[in-house]
């Protein structure tokens, strides 16, 4: 490898052999890049950053020696690129270009990318277009998605599991959440909570095309995460406190309970001969075409709040509901649940339109949720094994 003139120290110095040739095409990426800027702000910095991946693995897949090399041309690049573009290439943004590349090497089609290199590097405003003419449709996930941004892409690579990762980038497109409501719902592994009611065909499903609502089960959530609303686990929580905070933070909640759901109302009075009851808070779903009635409980749950929210669903599909509206729905939401009085206090009705569903005040770990899951699947087993036994006997 060619080295720098020693007589050279002090002086503005003059990259050689082989980092030169790779730090002028990374440099003309750069350029390219911010020629583009005001076109296609986001996807030109997508497309660069990955451009930048490729070259830095290629040169250090060529390399010999490529233990210890790799780091050395990291810190060799940013001192360059810091020294021409200023501040913003630092060895660790380096580091997010080469892992870019690697967790999405399609991102730029072959016939693309030949054209990259053969026309050496042409305005990225028009490799960006050209990408996004050739798009599959729009839930494939993997390929450039002009609906996400560089930081956007920052936070899916932090999801390892490939199928978790295509749904939070097939989401992310589709409800065009920001770089920090992604984070979140990665951060509240919404994926997880989602595919816990699932069999493995549903997984699929999710991983393939996003979250696809035509059930009512399809947009609940066990548990639901609160965390934003910045209460403590206490035993004086009282509902009007944890009603009053989710109003509050209603864009946060809408986010959380998904999409479709739409806010009408809070502390909805019904009066049958001069008695008032009020339901806590009432959406309507506008993909199931439904009302949605949440009742809120701060203490176990128990028959007479099954009962309760009977009681308001029924009124409403009585009273409320419109031509073209399908049956409301009831949602409890309680920091603990006992299943067997669940199913034994609404029986069929359990399928049907009423809900149960615990919320935590925090962020669950992937370890939380194994174990629920596993908990879940023992006692759906139980069940199974049950409903054989009663067979065996009939006959």
């Amino acid at each position: 490898m060619e080295m720098e003139n020693p007589d050279m120290a002090g002086k503005p110095r003059k990259p050689v052999g082989l980092q030169f040739r790779l730090y002028e095409r990374i440099r003309e990426i750069l350029e390219s890049a911010r020629a583009g800027v005001v076109r296609s702000v986001n996807t030109a910095q997508v497309v660069a950053n990955w451009l930048i991946g490729r070259e830095i693995v290629e040169e250090q897949q060529q390399g010999r020696e490529r233990a210890g090399y790799g780091e050395a041309l990291l810190v060799d690049l940013a001192e360059r690129l810091t020294e021409q573009f200023g501040r913003g290439w630092s060895v660790r943004q380096l580091e997010y270009c080469r892992s870019f590349y690697l967790a999405y090497p399609a991102l730029i089609s072959t016939e693309n990318w030949n054209a990259v290199r053969s026309n050496l590097i042409p305005p990225l405003d028009e490799i960006a277009n050209a990408v996004r003419s050739e798009l599959p449709a729009p839930r494939q996930s993997g390929k450039l998605n002009p609906n996400l941004s560089w930081t956007h892409y920052r936070t899916l690579m932090r999801v390892n599991r490939p199928e978790a990762r295509a749904f939070y980038e097939i989401e992310a497109s589709q409800n065009h959440w920001s770089a920090r409501e992604l984070e979140r719902q990665v951060a509240s592994l919404l994926f997880d909570r989602l595919a816990k009611s699932r069999d493995k065909k549903g997984l699929m499903c999710l991983a393939l095309q996003g979250q696809e609502v035509a059930r009512p089960i399809d947009v609940l959530k066990d548990p639901m995460v609160l965390e934003f609303l910045d209460l403590p686990e206490s035993p004086r929580l009282v509902e009007s406190k944890l009603e009053e905070a989710l109003i509050d933070n209603l864009q946060h909640f809408l986010l959380e309970l998904g999409k479709g759901f739409a806010f009408v109302s809070r502390q909805e009075r019904i009066t049958l001969d001069s008695d008032h009851f009020y339901i806590d808070l009432v959406f309507y779903h506008t993909i199931l075409k439904c009302y949605v009635l949440i009742d809120l409980k701060v203490g176990k749950l128990t028959h007479a709040d099954l009962g309760q929210i009977q009681f308001y669903v029924n009124y409403y599909d009585r009273e409320r509901c419109t031509k073209g509206d399908h049956p409301t729905l009831g949602l409890i939401l309680c920091p603990d649940k006992n299943d067997a009085v669940v199913k034994y206090t609404l029986g069929k009705q359990l399928k049907r339109n009423i809900f149960t569903s615990r919320y935590q005040l925090y962020l669950p770990t992937e370890e939380e949720l194994q174990q629920e899951l596993c908990r879940e699947l023992r006692q759906l087993s139980s069940q199974s094994q049950q409903s054989t036994k009663k067979r065996t006997r009939k006959t």
